[in-house]
């Protein structure tokens, strides 16, 4: 478990299970092996120079990394539209946890909403873990960061964990792959959980004095310079 010196979330599990389930990782040490393998270039039919890949795209990159990945608790089998596992947990403190890594969610809870759709199956991937928030952080939930190659969709939401601190958020998704046939690995990032801090305001404004030099600026910076974005603007502490 990474540590920080600033302000921290606090994850906690029952004891006796400490070992057994797959500890919610940096997002940013989870990322996939497709992003490590696809090239940097690629050639484009409508320009006569290869362009850059979303691999060298900070914001792309930066957006898969933030936060942390909650993960599967247990391998799951998928065959033929039916889900199965084989996971022997030791008993437990706490008679009302649930003991199944996944289960189903009503699909009529859908109702009305374009995530009903026909054939649609959904599910839910039970989770193990509290989370304790800083004072004025909520924690958004939401499918991993773009992941269209997993099998399902991750349903997003927003816990006020400063609060609700010693609960526990489970993650509901839609299945999308039915085509799918396998193991769902232990591990297998199921939802990606971003702090975010409340009672942020805004301001509208119109684009004068030194704010349009500086846009002007800006607009030089990434025009004339590959990487632009990445040399002057990006976080060091990222």
């Amino acid at each position: 478990m990474t540590e920080s010196h600033g302000p921290e979330l606090i994850f906690r599990c029952p004891a006796e299970w400490r070992r057994l389930l797959p500890e919610p990782v940096p997002a940013r040490e989870g990322l996939p092996d497709w992003l490590r393998r696809m090239p940097k270039e690629a050639g484009s039919p409508l320009l006569p120079t290869a362009v850059r890949t979303v691999k060298q795209c900070p914001p792309f990159v930066d957006a898969m990394g933030q936060g942390w990945l909650m993960r599967l608790a247990a391998d799951v089998t998928v065959e033929k539209g039916e889900v199965s596992w084989a996971w022997d947990l030791p008993p437990c403190r706490f008679e009302r946890l649930q003991r199944a890594p996944i289960g189903l969610h009503l699909s009529a809870q859908a109702t009305g909403s374009p995530l009903d759709q026909p054939g649609t199956a959904f599910i839910k991937f039970n989770n193990f873990w509290s989370v304790e928030a800083p004072a004025g952080i909520s924690l958004l939930y939401c499918h991993p960061v773009n992941r269209p190659d997993l099998p399902f969709q991750t349903l997003t939401g927003l816990v006020d964990a400063d609060g609700f601190t010693h609960g526990l958020t489970h993650f509901p998704a839609r299945w999308t792959d039915g085509d799918f046939s396998g193991v769902l690995a232990k591990g297998t990032p199921v939802a990606q959980l971003i702090p975010v801090l409340r009672g942020i305001g805004a301001r509208i404004e119109s684009l004068e004095g030194d704010e349009a030099d500086r846009f002007s600026e800006t607009l030089d910076t990434i025009a004339d310079s590959p990487g632009g974005y990445r040399k002057r603007f990006r976080a060091s502490d990222r």
